[in-house]
């Protein structure tokens, strides 16, 4: 299940949750077969149904993004296995705090006792503290459980590494968030006042972290609502919204927004005049130039590359002249962007891709195209099978870069003008040796 649970205090003993508890907490799975999303390490087969099932727990670090279950794995751990269990969090203890853990640990082991020792966030000890953990790993004082969100290869130390094994968890996909929500429903007995298509919203929103999407739900459950929202109404209803400035100046943005229109619209003496009306009033000239340098990226972009360098060497030549001779060169930027084969390629483009990272969260990309500079990562597949393009048939080898389970997608598509002309000749012949390279 999803990292829900903040660690208990050393050795408290697990009871039901109050009726007031957040609902993450009432929903902690009693043991790990209640845990979702995790499967490939908690089912038979995985590495820790295989050490339950042995009875014999070894030192491990849980490496996942947040919410994904690290510290409810490790507290169901010790139940599963009999050993005694405290937690620490490297955020909030020091060295003192290790020796106590480590010094009680000792004196419970000669009563028979061992210890698995949580730490959560462990890649925020530094590298002499990480050193602390080893000979009390070591001797068996501790089975020493780690849980961190960042790659193990670079946040610890080579000698903690190799007397651990390290077990990755994945993101919750949207089955294991959906049975989340449905345990949430069944042990509040409300249903969430969402439209399917909502509730698929609300799911994608949690970007695989099950701590999240229970809180929603929790605010959810808590409003008496008319009607089931749907997406709209719930992206309104969860977001926070940063409030709007006070427009005191309305003849200042409508000459800027009519200096765009104009540019776009390849009117250069129109651009002109109202580029005019903006400087001889007062206005900064530096301003003015920060939105010529957004046109030229928004509206132009690759249909004439030349105009991003033309306004940026404008921004230059004026602040090297200065004032009034240095504002020739934004009449020139001004009269190129007008001028200039127009698209809008690249803006759609980012807010395609920019809408589709944000749907798909962090799915890693293919192990095959990751760089695998430590063992670790070798050993995990990272850098398998990557094909080099320079040493492809005509230097292109059509490997597919796109994350595994999610489609190839379109984003930028160019226009039939300026140098983006240029551009699709080479898209499509790119796209004609990948259907070569896979049999089309």
């Amino acid at each position: 299940m999803a990292d829900l649970f903040a660690p208990a205090p050393a050795e408290t003993p697990r009871e039901h949750a109050a009726d007031d508890a957040p609902l993450a907490e009432r929903l902690r799975p009693a043991n790990l077969g209640e845990v979702v999303g995790q499967d490939h390490l908690t089912g038979p087969d995985g590495a820790i149904g295989r050490m339950v099932a042995a009875g014999k727990l070894s030192s491990i670090v849980l490496w996942g993004p947040p919410g994904t279950g690290k510290t409810t794995i490790a507290r169901l751990l010790a139940d599963a296995v009999g050993l005694r269990y405290v937690a620490i969090s490297a955020v909030f203890s020091g060295v003192a705090d290790l020796k106590k853990a480590f010094a009680e640990a000792e004196a419970m082991a000669q009563i028979g006792r061992k210890t698995l020792l949580f730490v959560d966030e462990i890649h925020r000890f530094n590298r002499a503290q990480q050193d602390g953990f080893l000979p009390y790993v070591e001797k068996g004082t501790v089975t020493l459980v780690g849980a961190t969100t960042e790659n193990p290869s670079f946040a610890l130390n080579a000698a903690l590494l190799s007397r651990a094994q390290v077990l990755i968890l994945h993101r919750l996909d949207a089955e294991a968030l959906g049975s989340l929500l449905a345990r949430a429903e069944e042990l509040t007995g409300l249903r969430l006042p969402l439209t399917p298509p909502a509730r698929e919203a609300l799911i994608a929103s949690a970007d695989g972290d099950g701590r999240f999407l229970l809180g929603q739900a929790e605010t959810l459950f808590d409003v008496s609502l008319p009607a089931p929202l749907g997406p709209e109404d719930l992206a309104k209803f969860l977001m926070r919204r940063v409030a709007v400035y006070d427009k005191d100046r309305d003849g200042h943005y409508n000459l800027i927004s009519a200096l765009h229109k104009a540019l776009r619209g390849s009117d250069p003496q129109a651009a002109l005049y109202y580029m005019a009306r903006m400087l001889t009033a007062g206005e900064e000239p530096l301003y003015v130039l920060r939105r010529l340098v957004r046109f030229a990226s928004e509206d132009i972009g690759l249909a004439d590359p030349q105009a991003l360098v033309q306004c940026l060497a404008a921004k230059d030549a004026y602040q090297f002249l200065g004032s009034p001779e240095g504002e020739l060169a934004i009449v020139q930027a001004c009269l190129y962007l007008a001028t200039a084969p127009k698209s809008n390629a690249a803006y759609a483009a980012q807010k395609a891709a920019f809408a589709s990272a944000r749907e798909t969260g962090s799915l890693s990309p293919p192990a095959h195209i990751l760089n695998a500079p430590t063992k670790l990562m070798k050993e995990i597949g990272y850098g398998e099978g990557y094909a080099y393009d320079h040493e492809a048939e005509d230097g292109f080898s059509g490997a597919d870069y796109w994350p595994e389970g999610m489609r190839a997608q379109t984003f930028y598509k160019p226009v039939e003008r300026g140098f983006e002309r240029e551009i699709q000749k080479r898209l499509d012949w790119w796209d004609k040796k990948r259907r070569e390279r896979r049999g089309e």
